[in-house]
């Protein structure tokens, strides 16, 4: 399984579609709410959201659904990321409700190589968010640092702090 890139597989104008997406549900929603102290009625009151929008229901938390777009796209972009740099814009384009399906896809825009080492690069994306009827939702570029081949090559491989599983016969002579 692909699990992010190094900077020399990504190629400028390539696209990612994340799988699976994600169906929203009001207990994420709300959940999603209560952790980040957004109380507002909007999303949690759906007599207020009734009576008192022009949507007539509960709108999902915008966050909420940049949050699920991010993590849709760490196992093709950032997964070996060494840090998220800069989120340069977010745009929420459209209301997702609840029993809506969410789905990504990230555009590569540009790379360089990292001006201060050079076993790393800056990758620059666009994620895009789109409900089950194709309505785009939510748009947002961000520049992410990530390793070489050389990088990953000097510190061990892809995962170097993973521990292997003992076998049977280690685990005998550990008892």
């Amino acid at each position: 399984m692909q699990f992010g890139r190094t900077y020399e597989e990504f190629e400028v104008g390539a696209v990612y579609k994340h799988w699976p997406g994600k169906t929203v549900t009001e207990y994420d929603d709300h959940l999603f709410c209560l952790l980040t102290m957004n109380h507002h009625p909007l999303h949690m009151d759906s007599n207020y959201a009734e009576r008192t929008t022009d949507f007539g229901k509960n709108v999902v938390v915008g966050n909420y659904v940049y949050s699920l777009l991010l993590g849709m796209s760490v196992p093709d972009v950032s997964g070996k990321a060494i840090a998220n740099l800069e989120i340069e814009s977010l745009r929420h384009v459209a209301p997702t409700f609840h029993g809506d399906t969410i789905y990504g896809e990230t555009t590569v825009l540009d790379k360089r190589p990292s001006k201060s080492k050079n076993d790393r690069g800056i990758v620059h994306v666009e994620t895009r968010g789109y409900k089950q009827d194709g309505t785009l939702v939510c748009v947002f570029r961000r520049k992410v640092m990530v390793p070489t081949e050389t990088y990953i090559k000097e510190r061990g491989g892809e995962q170097p702090g993973r521990p292997e599983p003992l076998d049977i016969s280690k685990r005998e002579q550990e008892k």
